[in-house]
This record gives C-alpha cells, structure tokens and sequence, in this order.
C-alpha cells in the first residue's frame, strides 16, 4: 500500500467583522491571502480591505514586498526573513478590532471628469471585427450598447446614454488586467447597468475603450482582447513618459483608489484631438477634492431603497428573459463551427495558368482590400487576416489581375489554403 498523503488546511485565521466573515489563507511561503464578505459586490467591504491595505503599507513597510487589494480581498506579499506570519496575523486582528469601534469609515476621494466619445468609431470597429471573424450571431452584435439596453429592460439606448453620464463611476480596483486599467461600479445602485460578456473574447479592443461587464466599469489600459460591452472610448490611463501634474514616475497611471469618474460628451474628433494633447500635459482634467463616507452612503442607500429595488426588479426580470432567449435560440452554448462554413477540396482548386495567393498561417479573413477584375502590383496589400490576436497583411508577389476569390471576410482559413488566383502580366 502507498503511503498517505497529509493534507494541510490552508486557513490559517477566521474573524468576523460587523457580521462580515473573514478568512486568512496561506499563498505560499511569502505570501496570505485575506478575503472578506461574500461572493458579491459590497462597497463597505471594498472600503474596510482598503483601510488594511492603507495599516499594513504604513505599519510594516520594512518586512512587505507587496500589497495587491482587490474588491474583497487583500493579498500580502512579505519577507519572512524581516516579519513573521504570526505577527501580521495580530496585526490584522488589532485593526479590525480598531475598525469595529469608528462610527464611520472615511476615505479622501477625487471626482475627476473623463471625456467620453460616445459609441466611438473605433470601438464600433471593435464590435465589426468581432462579429467578422469570431461570432456573427452573438446576441451583444452588431450594437454592444443595443444589447445593454435590452438586457437591463431600458426604454431606449439614450437612457444607456442618460444614465452612463449621470453616474458616478467609484474606482474600487486599478490595474484590471493591465497598466492603470481602472475597475469602477455607479455608487448609485440603480445605476448599475449589468451586462455578460462577450464569449468567446473579443480578439482586439482599441486602446480606452469604455465598457461595462457583469456590475463594472472599465477602461482599458491599452488596446488588446477584451470582453466587456463597449458604449465609447476617453483618453490615456497610463503615461509612459509622464508629462504635467497628473502622472510621475512613480505613478504613471492616471486614477487613485476611491476616486469618482463623471464622463462628459465629446465628438469623436475632439477626444481624437484630446488623446493628442493629453500625454504632453497640455489637456487640463477638472478635479474636485472630496471626502467619501461610509456613514452617509448608507442613509443614501436607506432612502432610495424602494426606488432601487424597483430597478432591480425590472433589471432582473429583463436579465432572465434574455438568457431564456439564448436558451430557446441555442445561442447560450457557443462553439466555433457554428459560425465557420466548412471548407471543401474545390475551394484549393485553380486554373494551372493562374498565380495562387495562399493563406500564410491559419486563421481568419478580416477584411478583403481588392476584388475579382481589380489590377494589383508587386507588393500591394491584397487583404488582413486575423491569426492568434493579430493582423497579418498579405501582399501580391506578382503584377497582375485577381481572376478568383476563394473566401469572404469572415472565412476560416488554414495554412496553404487559396485565397485569390491572380493572371500574371
């Protein structure tokens, strides 16, 4: 018989606070992991795991590498050469213990005011390619901002519009997925819009695209795949060379932990001419201090409690109607041959006098740049294919006239595979 293997109970500490669980587990040798409430959103939750990050940055900075907060959840990254487990466990107990006896929790905060370029061309073009190359029949296509209207039981997209402006965006998290990328939910619940996400992921999303997925709000740091509903797009997140008084070395990202966004309309020419200006420090942003506090939020919550929950109600009931709608459809389960036409012997098959255009990896046509009867030259872009999350150029190695198209946008190719037949001049 082999011998046992021993298990090891990874919590090394349980606590309560104001009726709030709290588990402490061990990450590794150097690292635990402090999670808090339960799986949902929860502001007061969010607010408590900062004032811990804000205890353990300023009381043991010497013996901490790292401090990573998330929405419920502090991960402590420490040097046990310099501090002991057991002596960050006491620190943790101490200060919720601190915690439990202030009235009011309160934390400075910024509203800062974003530029939004609403239903941006380039986000749209993001939608577009999604729907040409990955799922034409996604239920968020071809109009992201259509589908989070429709999924939250609104009237109209202008009260997407109506209420994406008038929200107060509360920046809970930073760095979502990359480079100062903030995580944002409305303070006002009623607000919240919520959405799915796309699935499969989005292969390219441009850089600060706004958009929403389940009860958040991000901008995205950099262009790159993404999977939240897009409704527009605003200015830079991140400085790489910081220029002005909003970014340093030190902090090249644009948004603090509990700041407040409120967009603003702009055309898409403007933002185009503000993400020009913006990184040299020659865009001012209004910024207003404030202080955000638990104690009133909460009053705020009890007086508009009905007036949430009818929303909620609404929101809900609009949710599960359209996931009974994926369920009917048999659009809940996606899988890509759905959307991919199956390709026969004939589609490789070409007149011996004519000059083949093959495909030089595998993957998706994106956009066709010349057609049948059109006269190409040596070097000229013939089409973009999209492989692997990037654009591939294709060219012509030879003058002459495209005869035959094997394949439309949208079209799964595999390596070898003819995509145009050219008459060699």
């Amino acid at each position: 018989m082999g011998q046992a293997i021993e298990t090891v109970n990874p919590v090394i500490g349980q606590y309560t606070f104001q009726q709030h669980p709290v588990v402490v587990r061990q990450a590794g040798d150097e690292n635990m992991l402090i999670e808090m409430g339960k799986l949902e959103l929860d502001i007061e939750v969010r607010l408590i795991i900062h004032k811990l990050f804000e205890l353990f940055e300023e009381e043991h900075a010497e013996g901490i590498v790292d401090l990573t907060p998330g929405i419920r959840s502090l991960q402590i990254h420490f040097d046990p050469c310099r501090i002991s487990r057991n002596t960050l466990l006491q620190s943790l107990e101490l200060a919720l213990g601190k915690l439990e006896e202030n009235e009011d929790i309160t934390i400075p905060s910024r509203i800062v005011y974003l530029p939004l370029s609403w239903n941006d061309p380039q986000a749209r073009l993001a939608m577009e390619k999604y729907q040409t190359t990955v799922h034409q029949d996604a239920p968020w296509c071809p109009d992201n901002i259509e589908f989070i209207r429709r999924i939250n039981g609104l009237d109209s997209v202008d009260q997407v519009k109506e209420i994406l402006f008038n929200a107060n965006y509360l920046v809970l998290g930073l760095g979502d997925v990359y480079l100062g990328a903030p995580v944002a939910t409305p303070l006002d619940p009623w607000q919240r819009l919520v959405t799915t996400k796309y699935n499969p992921a989005r292969t390219w999303t441009p850089e600060n695209a706004v958009g929403i997925g389940g009860a958040y709000m991000c901008v995205y740091g950099m262009e790159g795949p993404g999977g939240y509903q897009l409704c527009g797009r605003t200015l830079q997140m991140w400085n790489t060379y910081p220029k002005g008084e909003l970014f340093s070395d030190e902090k090249p990202y644009l948004l603090r932990f509990f700041d407040q966004i409120r967009f603003f309309p702009v055309s898409a020419g403007e933002l185009l001419r503000i993400r020009r200006d913006f990184p040299q420090g020659q865009y001012p942003l209004k910024i207003e201090e404030t202080i955000f506090s638990l104690k009133e939020y909460k009053q705020f919550l009890l007086q508009n409690s009905k007036t949430i929950q009818r929303f909620k109600q609404k929101q809900t009931s609009a949710f599960e109607a359209e996931k009974n709608d994926w369920i009917r459809t048999g659009k809940l389960n996606f899988t890509q041959d759905t959307c991919m036409g199956n390709k026969s012997e004939s589609d490789n098959e070409i007149p011996a006098d004519l000059t083949p255009v093959v495909a030089s990896v595998s993957g998706v046509l994106w956009k066709m740049l010349v057609k049948v009867g059109d006269k190409v030259k040596q070097g000229q872009p013939l089409l973009i294919m999209e492989s692997m999350k990037m654009e591939i150029t294709l060219q012509s190695h030879v003058n002459g006239i495209i005869k035959l198209q094997h394949g439309n946008s949208g079209k799964e190719m595999t390596v070898g595979d003819v995509i145009f037949a050219i008459d060699e001049e």
